[in-house]
């Protein structure tokens, strides 16, 4: 069972919601969220994440629409649904404990490149300067593979494969799903963002390859 909230952990809570929701307005601004889809999280301590509310605008999000969550993906002190991907976002927190936000959008780029190397399994980045922008990657001679996940509304199947990939001690800083969108973390909100924006032009540069090469 879930630990009762502490006064520190509900101001901590609160300062989530407005970073979630600052954010969610940004990347919704950007056209990465439409239809209400897309779903954002941040770790609260180590029992407990904040998560957006199911079925929400995501470029009109308040403290409201926000809501807590244990680390089994179950609302806590609230009647309201969390997205139905919630597990994604737990299973982060869960296998990387340096891990402290989620983002996860439905770009153009993303859902187009997703459809474009499900085939392949991966997108294969080398070569690129903005792989630096990934923490931990310092050179545009390294290689950075996306791995490219098929769809399912089974959660614990897409969880599966997510593990799988880990499992088989290969890097993973993001990963996108057939047809849907790209998930990716970081150790705050600034590093997240910049992962998720490097992603989306590296993405945007494959995709321009492929349409240009003769």
């Amino acid at each position: 069972m879930s630990k009762t909230l502490t006064p520190v952990s509900a101001e901590r809570l609160a300062e989530c919601a407005d970073a979630i929701a600052e954010a969610a307005r940004e990347l919704a601004a950007f056209g990465w969220t439409p239809a209400t889809s897309s779903n954002f999280s941040m770790r609260i301590d180590d029992d407990h994440a904040a998560i957006t509310i199911s079925g929400r605008d995501k470029g009109r999000l308040g403290r409201d629409d926000i809501m807590l969550i244990d680390m089994a993906g179950k609302a806590v002190g609230s009647d309201h649904r969390p997205s139905a991907e919630t597990g994604l976002h737990t299973q982060v927190y869960r296998r990387y404990p340096q891990a402290n936000v989620v983002l996860h959008t439905h770009s153009r780029t993303q859902s187009v490149a997703s459809r474009l190397f499900a085939a392949e399994g991966r997108v294969h980045l080398e070569g690129w300067e903005l792989q630096k922008a990934i923490s931990g990657y310092t050179t545009h001679e390294s290689v950075l593979d996306i791995p490219v996940f098929p769809n399912t509304q089974h959660m614990p199947d897409l969880e599966a494969q997510v593990d799988a990939w880990i499992d088989a001690g290969k890097p993973l800083y993001a990963y996108l799903i057939d047809g849907h969108g790209i998930y990716t973390w970081g150790r705050d909100m600034a590093e997240t963002r910049r992962h998720l924006e490097a992603l989306e032009f590296l993405l945007g540069c494959e995709l321009d390859l492929r349409r240009l090469s003769p």
